[in-house]
């Protein structure tokens, strides 16, 4: 027997649960999830690991207290009482999404993992639901990466990391992206020792170099051995947990973080039955309006590919909402999507890197260029590392930001909402800024904005 509804939504996650509800007061909607409500970010990514991240900051601090005139005694990390606190905050935000789904009318929570067997039709778990409109929300996973051994060890990835309840003796993590920098800088800030292996000339390689220059020597003052230009060429199990074998040399380790990027969660899901087109690497394809090459079925958020931030996921269901259901017409290629790396110092930017803007805008580009050192309220914290990069057009227009310090992912929104509402720098510079405060370095760097000469 086949069940007919108006909505089906595969994936619970921050994007596909909302997206759910509010279609459910359009007609019946079925919303098909195979593990918890919340998906990554809130069960295995961005709230449990920015829980433990703050935890192992504020040993950092303790061990910092002498620097601000405070004396405490030793200081411990019990990191089975973090996982904990993680794991209750975690929860405490998950009965919420549970609680809505109850709530909500002609809507339905399947727990189950969904299957297509035609075109708008799904199975799960003997059950079949076919609908007018199918969405895809089945976001990503760790990807795990061809090298020899290493499916004959125990190793960790980001999910099984933020489970350990022991503080590792030392741990190798292999990958110099968010996640890795992250989750080096935690452990180590938990006591482990670290080594960070990246295959490229720096970390963080998505991001403006000078960002990248910070943070490796924030994360050598903190004592991780970072190697850049470095990979692991074969892994095998040792006496004392893990050798990684790294060209001619052969490094122990008692733990293996794996952090080498993420693959969409796809394989199981029966697109070819759907007719739903995917790229090699197994994201869905789609076009302006989400939707995929089957007719009806549309998908949004990371298991579409880059950027796979959960508030761009959430942007992609506003915005799938407002077309399906509200008739509008939408895009998603001017939108400017922030994005912020939780080290310390944190790292936030959205638009053209000082380089990119270069090659699109040639000597019209406009740089300004505030360092933390010179911002009093950071000198009054003790967190001076980094700065504060305003990138222009040939207009003054705000083509883009860098933020590298203290605070960056949240001070990084003014200069998005200037830009959203295509705001000139020169707004934010004769805009007061409360002093002391760190938004100064904002307010300084649009006043300090000029046309450098080209590299």
């Amino acid at each position: 027997m086949i069940e007919h509804v108006d909505t089906i939504v595969i994936g619970g996650g921050m994007a596909g649960l909302p997206f759910g509800l509010r279609a459910a007061r359009h007609g019946p909607t079925v919303l098909v999830e195979g593990g918890l409500l919340g998906g990554t970010c809130l069960n295995r990514g961005c709230i449990p690991t920015k829980t433990m991240i703050h935890s192992a900051k504020v040993a950092h601090l303790a061990r910092r207290s002498t620097d601000f005139g405070v004396t405490v005694g030793e200081v411990g990390v019990d990191l089975g009482a973090v996982v904990d606190r993680k794991d209750e905050i975690v929860a405490s935000i998950r009965q919420g999404s549970y609680r809505a789904a109850e709530r909500a009318d002609d809507f339905r929570l399947v727990e189950g993992w969904a299957r297509f067997v035609a075109p708008r039709r799904i199975e799960v778990d003997g059950e079949v639901f076919e609908a007018e409109r199918v969405v895809i929300n089945t976001g990503a996973q760790p990807a795990v990466p061809d090298v020899p051994g290493l499916d004959g060890i125990d190793y960790l990835d980001s999910t099984s990391a933020l489970d350990l309840r022991s503080v590792p003796g030392h741990l190798m993590v292999w990958g110099g992206g968010y996640v890795g920098c992250e989750l080096a800088q935690m452990f180590r800030r938990f006591g482990a020792e670290v080594t960070l292996l990246q295959r490229g000339p720096r970390l963080l390689p998505a991001e403006d170099p000078d960002v990248s220059a910070v943070i490796e020597e924030a994360f050598e003052r903190e004592g991780i051995d970072v190697r850049t230009g470095t990979t692991a060429d074969a892994v095998s199990a040792g006496d004392g947990g893990v050798v990684v074998r790294v060209g001619d040399e052969a490094l122990e380790t008692t733990h293996l973080l794996v952090a080498t990027g993420r693959t969409p969660s796809t394989a199981s899901l029966g697109l070819a039955a759907a007719g739903v087109g995917a790229d090699e690497r197994g994201f869905v394809k789609v076009g302006a309006g989400y939707e995929t090459s089957a007719p009806g079925v549309f998908a949004i958020g990371d298991v579409i590919g880059p950027p796979m931030f959960t508030h761009s996921a959430r942007d992609d269901a506003a915005l799938l909402y407002r077309q399906l259901f509200r008739g509008a017409e939408i895009s998603a290629t001017t939108r400017l999507v922030p994005h912020a790396v939780f080290t310390d110092p944190e790292v936030a930017t959205f638009g053209f890197t000082e380089r990119a803007a270069r090659d699109r805008f040639g000597d019209e580009v406009g740089v300004g260029l505030e360092r933390f050192r010179g911002v009093a309220k950071a000198r009054a914290m003790g967190e001076t590392d980094g700065f504060v990069k305003i990138v222009t057009g040939p207009e003054r227009q705000i083509a883009g930001a860098t933020i590298v310090g203290p605070d960056a992912g949240n001070l990084i929104h003014e200069l998005v909402v200037a830009a959203t509402g295509g705001l000139t720098v020169d707004t934010v510079r004769d805009a007061i800024h409360i002093h002391p405060t760190l938004a100064e370095a904002v307010n300084a760097a649009a006043g300090g904005v000029h046309r450098p000469a080209a590299d």
